[in-house]
């Protein structure tokens, strides 16, 4: 069975979230913001073996513990979307905007849509869904019925594109076109605050509510 633990960290609660194989024990980390220590002992605390680091966006706050991350253990590290590139050049200037420190890295691969990554015997499946980020992905598990969703949307919200390179039309487009689409009881693990499910936010999420999903779909 697929498991997860979400494990918010940084002083902006950016949700990192634990997700392992409970017969392999194979896991990864998603968004390494940072308390690295912390996340690395809630590894080792239930005897997993981390394979991997996923990235759904290149925001400090997702990304900036990484390289510390990867001083301490050796992983491969995926994602996001290579329009994302300029933003891991930034990490460190941008992060010593907001008080913290970060180190430049590269990931492992940048991802595509269609593309899949594992855990254990689970597959997830890439969505490339740009407007909070040019780059942003999330990741789709249909065996598990899990959608690791970054900052594209929230519960009752959806994610900021007021920053440079934000594009609120095709951020609205992508949820529409490619979240709404799957299983209404997907539960969708959000980049901060409390997770949600697909079907909650097609009823109630107020961005989405101004028309029918027969002509939005």
């Amino acid at each position: 069975m697929l498991q997860f633990t979400v494990l918010p960290v940084t002083p902006l609660r950016q949700n990192a979230t634990l997700i392992w194989d409970d017969e392999t024990l194979d896991a990864v980390l998603t968004d390494v913001g940072g308390d690295v220590d912390y996340l690395l002992n809630e590894v080792a605390q239930r005897n997993l073996k981390l394979t991997a680091v996923w990235l759904t966006h290149g925001h400090f706050d997702h990304i900036g513990g990484v390289a510390e991350l990867l001083k301490k253990q050796s992983v491969q590290v995926y994602g996001c979307h290579r329009d994302d590139a300029y933003l891991f050049a930034m990490l460190p200037e941008v992060a010593s905007r907001y008080g913290m420190r970060a180190e430049q890295f590269s990931p492992t691969q940048f991802l595509d849509e269609n593309d899949t990554v594992r855990v254990g015997n689970f597959t997830f499946r890439v969505l490339h869904i740009p407007g909070h980020t040019p780059g942003s992905v999330v990741y789709y598990c249909e065996a598990a019925n899990l959608l690791i969703a970054g900052d594209v949307l929230f519960r009752e919200s959806i994610g900021r594109t007021d920053f440079p390179r934000g594009d609120s039309a095709a951020l609205l487009h992508g949820i529409t076109h490619k979240l709404f689409r799957l299983p209404e009881n997907t539960q969708v693990i959000t980049g901060h605050g409390a997770l949600t499910t697909i079907g909650h936010e097609k009823q109630h999420n107020p961005f989405f509510l101004d028309t029918t999903w027969g002509n939005r779909c």
